[in-house]
């Protein structure tokens, strides 16, 4: 479904991405790891659009993205940072999407927004709401037009654990529909549960794209978070990211 060959992207001296190929094809619920800078966020802003890489091509469906933007409507978009109008209240800004996208209501997934309780704040302005309620705002827009390719910024930053888990069982849900599902994360037990591929960035290079039980099976790892660390040990990376997730997921926090 998204097909990436050779894109790079130098921003002044920082090369954001370097010689990155890779396939991802639905059913997968491809998970990208790696410390901040990386190359994450690069990434899927190049294969929205958001970011021109400087090199290489991105086809999403066999479209080239820099091509007819159209290939959009079959993406689901969560930014773990949402930003909408300040005054524009929670309602007006869904049914502003509703209208974008030419979508009838009996078309749209509203699993989330009746889950989060979305309708309860239609009538509150987005500037006053916290920055877990926007979460939860991000993520039922991401869902609500069914698309076929998800891609999840950070998630369940800022999530309380209720909604958390909502927002993971959601996940799983679409996963078994067949559906592409891209999802960064610095919080690894969050995604041992949902992912099948584990695409690790280092400054701006892949290191490796392997499915989850080739990578347990080659570390002698169930555990995700250990998996991951006992193939970075082999590589020059920045071994404070790895001990700092193990020190997180001992106390049960998320690194941002």
């Amino acid at each position: 479904m998204i097909r990436i060959e050779h894109i790079n992207k130098k921003f002044r001296r920082l090369q954001a991405l370097d010689n990155i190929s890779a396939n991802f094809y639905k059913g997968q619920v491809i998970s990208l790891i790696g410390p901040n800078g990386s190359g994450k966020t690069t990434l899927i802003k190049s294969i929205l659009g958001m970011v021109k890489p400087d090199s290489g091509k991105i086809f999403v469906k066999d479209q080239p993205v820099n091509g007819d933007p159209a290939y959009r409507s079959d993406i689901g978009y969560m930014p773990q940072i949402g930003r909408y109008p300040d005054n524009m209240k929670v309602g007006q800004l869904f049914d502003m999407m509703k209208k974008i996208r030419n979508a009838d209501e009996k078309e749209t997934d509203n699993d989330l927004v009746l889950q989060f309780n979305i309708p309860a704040i239609y009538e509150k302005p987005m500037r006053t709401l916290s920055g877990g309620t926007r979460q939860k705002v991000s993520a039922a827009l991401a869902f609500l037009f069914s698309p076929a390719i998800l891609i999840l910024d950070e998630p369940t930053a800022g999530l309380d654990p209720l909604s958390s888990e909502i927002l993971k069982e959601k996940i799983i849900y679409e996963k078994k529909k067949n559906k592409l599902i891209l999802i960064t994360s610095h919080v690894l037990s969050d995604l041992e549960e949902l992912t099948t591929h584990i695409m690790y960035l280092q400054e701006g290079k892949m290191q490796f794209l392997k499915d989850l039980e080739t990578l347990q099976e080659e570390t002698d790892e169930i555990k995700l978070s250990k998996a991951i660390a006992k193939v970075m040990r082999g590589y020059e990376t920045d071994n404070k990211w790895i001990d700092q997730i193990f020190l997180a997921e001992k106390k049960d926090e998320r690194i941002y």
